[in-house]
């Protein structure tokens, strides 16, 4: 499928979609979002694919947000507009079955941290500078910042970085928990690589429920999350991936994972 604005490529059961404008620091225009909605939606349905990359083309940037530009002259309408379409994008990535890893490199600020935070796991290059900066332009964020910052850093946290609009390093956003790993920029994609190899390996039904548990269990209270777990448990405890883990296990060898 021809895209203009990313790149799309599937390898080893890892399908990569590489934010593609570096000259606009891979900024998020509806066409790009199309084009990612695009993307995820095939990989979604391709049952070789286990784990999606979600990364920005260049060194410069994962991506610096939505396009300033277009915001120019914008009203109310056209305001609410541009939150849905992020908010779609970043509830798709939210709720996708496969884990998805934000790879961030350069610059992730605006929109750009909030697709971020949006994925499952995010693994930052050293030179990562990242921040909610929407208040340096009179703005506030929009595609979920708010929220999902608040549930990572927490509310007086959240709110200093809201409040400032001031970007940070990736050993700081390492510490409030915001990425998950920080690497040198040299080992970056591949450390990327290895990672998702390696989610790739594990029975893709445990994680698919797993992460379904972890988004839910965060939204409600623990009684009924717990109730929830249990119904996962025993959906998980009959499938064919359980028996393959068993067996593997007690043969002493690596287990091969179906999906099943």
């Amino acid at each position: 499928m021809p895209f203009k604005y990313i790149v799309y490529e599937k390898a080893e059961a890892l399908a990569t979609i590489t934010l593609n404008r570096p000259e606009a620091l891979n900024a998020f225009s509806k066409e790009v979002i199309d084009e990612v909605l695009e993307a995820v939606e095939d990989a979604k349905n391709d049952q070789g694919v286990r784990v999606v990359i979600l990364t920005g083309a260049g060194e410069k940037a994962f991506s610096a947000g939505a396009d300033i530009k277009a915001m120019k002259g914008m009203n109310s309408l056209k305001a609410r507009e541009l939150s849905l379409m992020g908010e779609k994008l970043c509830c798709t990535l939210e709720n996708m079955e496969k884990p998805v890893i934000a790879a961030m490199n350069g610059y992730a600020l605006g929109g750009g941290l909030e697709v971020a935070m949006s994925c499952d796991l995010r693994i930052a290059s050293e030179t990562v500078r990242m921040g909610q900066t929407e208040i340096n332009i009179g703005l506030i964020p929009g595609w979920g910042g708010t929220q999902r910052l608040t549930r990572l850093v927490g509310i007086a946290k959240a709110k200093e970085m809201v409040f400032t609009g001031k970007m940070i390093d990736a050993k700081t956003a390492e510490q409030l928990g915001i990425v998950n790993m920080v690497v040198s920029a040299e080992k970056f994609r591949e450390t990327v690589r290895e990672f998702a190899l390696e989610l790739a390996s594990k029975a893709p039904v445990a994680i698919r429920i797993a992460k379904a548990l972890i988004n839910k269990g965060a939204e409600i209270g623990l009684d009924a999350a717990l109730a929830l777990e249990r119904e996962g448990f025993g959906v998980v405890a009959s499938t064919e991936d359980l028996q393959e883990g068993v067996s593997a296990f007690s043969e002493k060898r690596k287990a091969v994972f179906k999906g099943k």
